[in-house]
């Protein structure tokens, strides 16, 4: 419980386990394949966009080369995956138009950050002022995906659940291994340049809603942030929503990976939801130490990174262990009507995720990362 004087967060529960995606996505010029700072243009082109339930499909972000496209609230993997396909469809439209293409990974293999232009909003000039180069320096696109929780008090022994899968998630999601023209070595740049803003990054392993409020009553008393918007966790409560945000994943450049990853998100969380419904003892918190070498170990090494496992610091390769986790979620998925979607998970270790494909078409041209470009916009194309 929060103690005298600390102020409630309310949680605006979902009675369902209900599933919504933010997807950003970046502008590229046609003929330089640079980014495009027309973000701005794109949304005049593209009117006023609305989800079902009046949600906006497509938002701005810090930088002016970036739309965000944003579902509305369903029950499904399919339903939010053609609405955003079908959003995506409209902005391609205009921004072809416009001699741009578009375009989704981590990061850009060669754009320069000292080019790109900010969109100006209180937040984001606030967000400036506070990071400096830090902030300047946030070229990099992600997915994020809210699934509907009926209460506060699950909300963290799921979230502190989660985290054992952190690894797995970051690993097949990988796409920024590539930065201002040179190769980093990691198979997610993105995961470890956003983790250097103050607010970003692992979140806390709080016990219960109430030890969640003492910490945002002390973060706002101290002016960390102004609001819970910007707390900007890799996986985070959502009180508005009522949801748990899970903002692991690179940006994902193409929509049967995007299906995957949301499927493997929302059946994760449902199945913790259930056990914890249930009464079911959930597996032992894994040390953050743990947690926070996993990280470093999927955006170092993605699918080839041994990752530790228990408390007891026992370590497997991440794809053996992926495999376990794809049949334990098997009939979550049927329950929620998304097993081909999470079948699509084990695909990606097939043909490669994203960063070792963006490697290979690299190494294929000699090196020319325009040719990086192409590949990713022919991607989110098919």
């Amino acid at each position: 419980m929060a103690g005298a004087g600390i102020k409630k967060v309310p949680f605006n529960s979902s009675p369902r386990p209900t599933l919504g995606v933010e997807w950003e996505i970046a502008l590229v010029d046609k003929r330089t394949r640079d980014l495009s700072n027309t973000a701005a243009a794109v949304f005049e082109a593209c009117g006023d966009l609305r989800a079902w339930d009046g949600t906006p499909q497509i938002t701005k972000e810090l930088l002016k080369n970036t739309v965000e496209l944003v579902s509305g609230k369903h029950d499904s993997v399919s339903e939010v995956v053609d609405e955003l396909h079908a959003t995506q469809d409209v902005v391609r439209r205009e921004a072809d138009r416009m001699g741009v293409d578009l375009f989704c990974a981590g990061t850009h293999p060669f754009a320069q950050w000292s080019t790109q232009q900010l969109t100006r909003s209180a937040h984001y000039d606030e967000l400036i002022e506070r990071t400096q180069w830090w902030g300047r320096q946030m070229l990099i696109w992600g997915v994020h995906v809210h699934v509907g929780i009926s209460h506060p008090d699950k909300v963290f022994p799921i979230l502190n659940a989660m985290l054992p899968s952190y690894p797995h998630l970051l690993a097949l999601s990988a796409s920024s291994p590539m930065w201002a023209g040179v190769d980093t070595g990691y198979a997610s740049n993105r995961a470890l340049m956003f983790q250097q803003l103050p607010t970003a990054g692992l979140p806390f392993q709080f016990e219960n809603w109430g030890q969640f409020e003492r910490f945002a009553h002390d973060q706002m008393k101290t002016g960390v942030f102004e609001q819970l918007g910007g707390m900007h966790w890799d996986i985070r409560p959502a009180p508005k929503w009522g949801t748990i945000e899970v903002r692991i994943c690179d940006g994902t450049p193409s929509r049967a990976e995007l299906a995957a990853l949301v499927a493997l998100i929302h059946c994760l969380v449902v199945d913790l939801d259930r056990r914890v419904e249930s009464g079911e003892e959930l597996p032992a918190i894994l040390p953050p130490w743990h947690v926070q070498e996993n990280k470093w170990r999927a955006a170092r090494y993605g699918l080839d990174a041994i990752i530790i496992t228990d408390a007891d610091s026992n370590e497997r390769l991440v794809t053996d262990d992926l495999m376990d986790l794809l049949n334990r979620l098997e009939p979550t998925a049927k329950s929620l009507g998304c097993e081909n979607e999470l079948a699509l998970v084990a695909d990606i270790p097939k043909k490669g995720a994203s960063y070792q494909r963006q490697r290979r078409v690299a190494a294929a041209a000699q090196g020319d990362m325009v040719a990086v470009v192409d590949s990713l916009v022919r991607e989110l194309e098919q």
